[in-house]
């Protein structure tokens, strides 16, 4: 926990326009893993082009769903990454999200 605080600190104040992000496949979820867990996202990326980072990386076809949940909840595509992370950081100075092939949470902010 405090080398990730020491970690997402160092992070921050090299690169103070981006938010650090681990992304991670939710359980029980059929859709492919992502080859790189830790993103350093500028901050004025909204949501939906980061989702399109996200299908990129794991190879997804344009047929295929994606959702990706902060906090078990799916945020409103058009907010920026920034916002997201002030508003919804780990304790460790990380924005952790998770994505599915599915909309296994349900809920929307």
């Amino acid at each position: 926990m405090e080398r990730r605080m020491a970690e997402s600190g160092r992070i921050r104040e090299k690169y103070p326009d981006r938010v650090p992000v681990i992304v991670e496949k939710a359980e029980r979820s059929d859709i492919p893993d992502i080859d790189k867990k830790k993103y350093l996202v500028p901050a004025d990326l909204t949501v939906g082009q980061f989702v399109y980072v996200v299908r990129k990386r794991i190879k997804l076809g344009a047929e295929k769903a994606i959702f990706v949940f902060v906090k078990n909840t799916l945020p409103p595509t058009a907010s920026l990454m920034s916002a997201i992370y002030e508003e919804n950081k780990d304790e460790d100075g990380f924005l952790y999200m998770t994505y599915s092939g599915e909309n296994t949470f349900g809920s929307q902010y």
